[in-house]
Formats: C-alpha cells, structure tokens, sequence
C-alpha cells in the first residue's frame, strides 16, 4: 500500500502545473508565438519548465504507487509524458518549439482529465 495523500498532494501538484502552463499558453495561437519574440521565447521557455516538473511528479507517483496507479489509466501516453520531461532537462538548446506547441495543444487536456479523475478516485480511498 502507498501513502494516498502524498499521492493526493502530488495529484493536486501536477493539476496546478497543467493550469499554469494553459494560462501561458492561451496567447498562442502558432508556433511563430513561441520563436519570433523575446516574450515568446520567454514564453516557451517558462512551459518548458513547468513540464519538466510534471514529467517529474509523474515519475515521482509512478515510483510511489509502485507502478499501479498510472497503469490504471491506459488512455494517457504516461512513458511519453514522463520522457518529455527528461528531452527538456537534457536536450534543452534543442527543444522543439513545433513538438511543445502540439503538447500543449491536444495532450494536456487528456492529461488534466486523467489526474482529474485519479485525484477523485485516491481522494475517495483515503480513509477507507
């Protein structure tokens, strides 16, 4: 057995993280709103890390939940996600601006869905 509300409080992280990089993302509308001005880049970049720590806190509930809690919910990429994480942290001047914008586009709405709906599930167990 895990500890629930440390997976609880890592759940309600990475839901506060999505909500964060879709507020940076709104203005963006094409790839040209990440690469063709300093704010765009700066942009870019603040999602970037804020990916960095979802792919880690998904990495981190992977480890804690011994590998169940995740596999729980096949309808998410979970080893692409979490490997998004480790091609930002080491592959950084190489980021591809097209590849984030897709991301962010028709992956973090599943993604939101997903932890949404195991939050509700762990937060049902808790106690019990």
């Amino acid at each position: 057995m895990y500890d629930r509300k440390l997976v609880n409080h890592l759940l309600g992280q990475v839901i506060d993280a999505i909500e964060k990089i879709e507020r940076r993302f709104k203005p963006v509308t094409e790839i040209v709103d990440f690469t063709d001005t300093p704010e765009g880049i700066d942009r870019l970049d603040s999602i970037c890390m804020t990916l960095i720590a979802v792919g880690e806190s998904l990495k981190n509930l992977d480890k804690i939940t011994d590998r169940t809690l995740l596999n729980r919910h096949p309808e998410i990429d979970w080893k692409g996600a979490m490997g998004l994480r480790d091609i930002i942290s080491h592959h950084y001047f190489d980021i591809d601006a097209e590849e984030i914008f897709w991301v962010c586009n028709h992956q973090l709405k599943p993604l939101k869905r997903a932890i949404k709906k195991m939050l509700q599930e762990e937060s049902n167990t808790v106690g019990n």
